[in-house]
């Protein structure tokens, strides 16, 4: 009998009087109810998910006022914002994006501001993509999903902190100190995830999740990505049936005794995979694309990917 138990582990700017007036009235409209950072004289920085949100604001510090447009719990690859959050991003002195396609819902906004001339600044160009392979999400997309190697992190500080040096009034010896704090706390996290990961038997080193965002990692720390019940690296595609008898075929040839959900839709993967074949698998909630309310469990970046870690290497261990 099929037993699938869910587990619970613990652009340039125009120069018409009139537009600027009107994103003036937005921002002061919001900064009165509350919405937008109040008026501090800080440069004001866009950013365009949570994960990178965080990543921002612990390396500038108190020097500029960090705006996150995703909610904690949010989809990246699906989430929209008001128009408000949209007049916020054409005022800003730098917007900051994941790229690499993640965004797919506020690609639109990104190019308006770029043409704007308002600058941007995309993580994905920071480091060394890889692209999807055919048995990790099929075609030559690469994959966005970059942060799941702490590593590649450090790159997007280094980048980061560069190009952020250059915006009028921030102070670039305060700049180095935080963003050097950082990138030491990085590193403390990726020899964290590395002796975790070591401990897990070789022939047990095998992830399947509920759509392909652990490409970064499995190539970091070793692993073998079984596959995925949605296809593609989007949470917008849909499996078919070919797709998960191929799944459940893969699951079931690997030995595969635990599978990895997105701590948002965890009901997803197992009403897909309810009907595949035979199962005794244990389904074990992660986080793997935002960031979540605090108290919740990943509350910050290095929060979450500590918190994965652990839930990963209890699920994998014999």
């Amino acid at each position: 009998m099929q037993h699938i138990s869910p587990t619970r582990p613990w652009s340039r700017r125009k120069p018409v009087a009139l537009v600027r007036a009107a994103v003036g009235l937005l921002l002061l409209a919001l900064t009165a109810s509350g919405c937008t950072p109040q008026e501090t004289g800080r440069p004001v920085i866009v950013v365009t998910t949570n994960i990178l949100g965080d990543v921002v604001r612990n390396v500038v510090g108190e020097q500029a006022e960090v705006v996150t447009l995703m909610q904690p719990n949010a989809d990246p690859h699906s989430f929209e914002i008001s128009a408000q959050q949209a007049a916020t991003m054409r005022s800003a002195e730098l917007i900051v994006t994941n790229g690499l396609g993640l965004e797919e819902g506020l690609q639109q906004h990104v190019e308006g501001a770029e043409a704007d001339n308002v600058p941007i600044f995309v993580a994905g160009d920071a480091i060394q993509a890889q692209d999807y392979s055919e048995d990790n999400g099929g075609g030559s997309a690469a994959d966005p999903h970059f942060w799941t190697d702490p590593r590649l992190m450090v790159d997007v500080v280094d980048a980061l902190q560069e190009r952020v040096a250059g915006i009028d009034g921030m102070d670039p010896a305060a700049l180095t100190t935080t963003a050097d704090a950082y990138r030491s706390e990085l590193t403390g996290l990726d020899a964290y995830m590395s002796s975790a990961f070591a401990a897990i038997p070789e022939e047990r080193r095998n992830l399947v999740t509920n759509h392909h965002v652990f490409g970064y990692l499995a190539s970091r720390f070793d692993f073998r990505i079984i596959g995925a019940v949605i296809p593609g690296g989007s949470t917008l595609a849909s499996p078919s049936a070919s797709d998960l008898r191929d799944l459940v075929s893969a699951i079931e040839e690997a030995k595969v005794s635990t599978i990895f959900a997105e701590a948002s839709q965890p009901d997803r993967l197992v009403k897909a995979l309810a009907d595949g074949a035979n199962l005794d698998v244990a389904v074990v909630e992660l986080f793997t694309e935002s960031l979540t309310a605090p108290g919740e469990g990943a509350d910050s970046y290095l929060t979450m990917m500590r918190t994965n870690t652990e839930r990963i290497a209890t699920g994998l261990s014999p």
